[in-house]
């Protein structure tokens, strides 16, 4: 590949902020392996690598479309003044037909998956692309995000077994708390810049102080969740390791970042949050195989 091809890709990953799929991308995973569990079936590369491409898929044109639309909003904003858009590193035209063509890829890939995951693709759109208009018009956006990332684990459930269930679901609670806490945190340092154009979010409404205390009670939320479903899911002790450094990640991303202290928000955001959801996707799996293994009784209160 070109030097200009490898640049092209490289700015598009930008975009998307493609790092940051580590943030529902295990969850996913956990998701998954809960539903070859539950089945009984053997695991299918196939189908696997299907869930891969959704959540790929799925994220970059939400994010892009975010990016898209937000685009006046980034230029007036220092912060975001150099993204890739607003910067001219790739056209706005060209963002959009990225956006119409994950869409796309989306909804196609759904199709080799199953029918209740391909009827069900364009509601998935619809939440993650609509979270971008929330922050207009509710200072709740952050919740709305966080159900868009919620999908995750109970998509790929969905993938496997093509049906819903009890434990996914408060995994799924479990992602939209998490997120949503973390995003409040992250948007602490836009409080001036959203409040001067008329943009909601939870530190415009209650200030940096209260928007803390509002991402804390998610993450005691998200806390008790971890918890409750290690019981019910009758997990073994690699789970609770797993939760417990999950439930550490939470509290320290909170003694990191103060209201009169910001310098430390992109640790407390991208680092904590992301050894927090990989290692507890890695602890959770490995459990399910070390507790359960492939054949044994699983989840059996749900079920």
């Amino acid at each position: 590949m070109s030097s200009t091809g490898t640049k092209t890709i490289q700015n598009y990953l930008s975009l998307v902020k493609f790092s940051h799929t580590i943030f529902a991308m295990p969850f996913a995973m956990i998701g998954f392996f809960m539903a070859v569990m539950k089945s009984g079936k053997t695991f299918d590369w196939t189908l696997f690598l299907l869930v891969i491409l959704c959540m790929v898929f799925a994220r970059s044109a939400a994010m892009a479309f975010n990016r898209w639309l937000d685009v006046e909003f980034d230029k007036k904003n220092p912060r975001t003044a150099k993204r890739e858009i607003p910067a001219g590193i790739i056209t706005r035209k060209n963002a959009l037909m990225f956006v119409i063509g994950n869409c796309l890829l989306f909804i196609a890939t759904t199709w080799f998956i199953n029918r209740i995951c391909f009827y069900l693709s364009p509601v998935a759109l619809l939440v993650v692309l609509g979270y971008s208009y929330t922050k207009r018009f509710t200072a709740l956006c952050h919740l709305v995000l966080g159900v868009g990332l919620s999908l995750a684990p109970v998509g790929a459930y969905l993938a496997v077994t093509g049906e819903f269930s009890a434990l996914p679901i408060m995994l799924s609670v479990l992602v939209l708390c998490w997120v949503s806490g973390f995003d409040i945190i992250y948007s602490l340092q836009d409080e001036d810049f959203d409040r001067s154009q008329s943009l909601h979010s939870i530190p415009t409404w209650l200030g940096k102080a209260g928007g803390l205390r509002f991402s804390e009670l998610l993450h005691m939320i998200a806390a008790v969740l971890v918890v409750l479903i290690g019981y019910f899911g009758d997990f073994g002790w690699l789970y609770m390791v797993g939760a417990a450094g999950f439930i550490l990640m939470l509290i320290l991303q909170h003694r990191l970042v103060k209201p009169h202290d910001l310098s430390k928000v992109n640790i407390a955001f991208m680092t904590t949050n992301g050894i927090a959801s990989v290692a507890y996707a890695v602890f959770s799996i490995v459990d399910m195989f070390v507790t359960h293994g492939t054949h044994g009784r699983y989840f059996q209160i749900f079920y």
